[in-house]
């Protein structure tokens, strides 16, 4: 068992208490909980159209799909990201066309997209990476001149904030997710996020099996769907978790300048870069180490502090390589990075006692 763990989430006894509430009842699905969560999400976002799903995956499969995005077409994105970004994509047999990223805030370095758009280039699927907002305005720009559909990746970013608008309001559309290590969470969990009334209908269909929106017949189905929703105990969790967002960012903030201060003389190590008109909600904290990365993790291990090595690049995973056929120094940039870096335990109610244990054994190791 670890002293000090990598992520925990903030549950407190107003959430238990409003779970117990829903288990009393006999709606566990489809029911007030669910709609309550999404205006919540839909509102913090700044968006006309929330949809909540099972996970953030599921949230970007059902976006590819009701972009119409299909066999043959290419959606450009990037390899520094969680395997999802690129999976939705291979669910609907398109292929993703990675471009490498920024060294410095670790998104699509967006100067490198247009020379991979080909006449099969349907989208750009861009991710907000351990937080830090994309480039929107000029993956916008982009977009637009090409006639591309704008997808972000947002899961690991509620709560940032680009030239002072929320990340999850600025692609056609957009995905949050829930998971236990995230800003807020629901277990499992995700939402979809659009100003289009189609796609967000088209969204709400298939999460529920095909079955119409409004007023369709239990067990008719008018187009080919899944069953990726979120149950009322995870929406009733969520509820809670936004009616505490501010607190839960704040904490989080709290402890990310914690590390910040007590991190920035460690000559061998480099602190998380913020760009100059993005504000974080500190999905992880990622420093970055000049040398012996997975030996630090380990010795780190050995002190009861558990590290991550976020992340290795998509393209060099065992089935894309089988798949596509990459190879190290296809995306030099990404690769680079992702021997150098080192997640830290971050989490809401980490102590600063705890914070210098980590610090002290961190400083030591390298």
């Amino acid at each position: 068992m670890y002293k000090i763990s990598l992520s925990k989430p903030d549950i407190t006894e107003k959430e238990q208490k409003a779970v117990l509430e829903v288990l009393k009842t006999s709606t566990l699905s489809l029911g007030k909980k669910n709609l309550e969560f999404e205006k919540q999400i839909a509102k913090f976002a700044g968006v006309k159209y929330a949809v909540a799903v099972n996970s953030g995956t599921s949230g970007l499969h059902l976006i590819i799909k009701a972009l119409g995005i299909s066999d043959g077409d290419e959606v450009i994105t990037t390899p520094f990201s969680f395997i999802s970004s690129s999976n939705c994509i291979l669910f609907e047999k398109a292929k993703p066309v990675f471009v490498d990223i920024d060294e410095k805030t670790l998104n699509i370095d967006v100067k490198k997209i247009e020379e991979k758009i080909t006449k099969n280039t349907k989208a750009i699927l861009a991710v907000d990476v351990f937080s830090q907002p994309a480039d929107w305005k000029e993956l916008k720009k982009i977009a637009k001149k090409y006639k591309l559909f704008l997808i972000e990746d947002s899961a690991e970013a509620l709560g940032s904030e680009y030239f002072g608008k929320k990340c999850g309001s600025f692609g056609d559309a957009s995905v949050f997710a829930f998971y236990p290590n995230k800003q807020i969470t629901t277990g499992e969990g995700g939402m979809i996020l659009t100003n289009n009334k189609k796609i967000a209908e088209f969204c709400r269909s298939s999460v529920n099996q095909g079955r119409k929106n409004i007023d369709g017949k239990w067990l008719e189905h008018i187009m080919l769907g899944y069953n990726y929703r979120l149950d009322e105990m995870s929406c009733a969790l969520g509820v809670c978790q936004m009616q505490r967002i501010k607190e839960i960012l704040s904490k989080r903030k709290k402890v990310a300048d914690l590390y910040n201060k007590k991190l920035k003389d460690i000559k061998e190590l480099e602190t998380p870069y913020i760009e100059k008109n993005n504000k974080l909600s500190w999905f992880v904290y990622v420093v970055k180490v000049k040398k012996n990365r997975d030996l630090i993790i380990k010795e780190m291990a050995k002190k009861g502090i558990q590290c991550g090595n976020y992340f290795q690049p998509i393209h060099l995973q065992p089935f894309y390589k089988k798949e596509f056929g990459y190879k190290n120094g296809d995306f030099p940039i990404a690769e680079t990075i992702s021997k150098k870096t080192i997640a830290l335990p971050f989490y809401g109610n980490l102590s600063e006692k705890e914070i210098d244990f980590v610090v002290k054994n961190l400083n030591e190791f390298i």
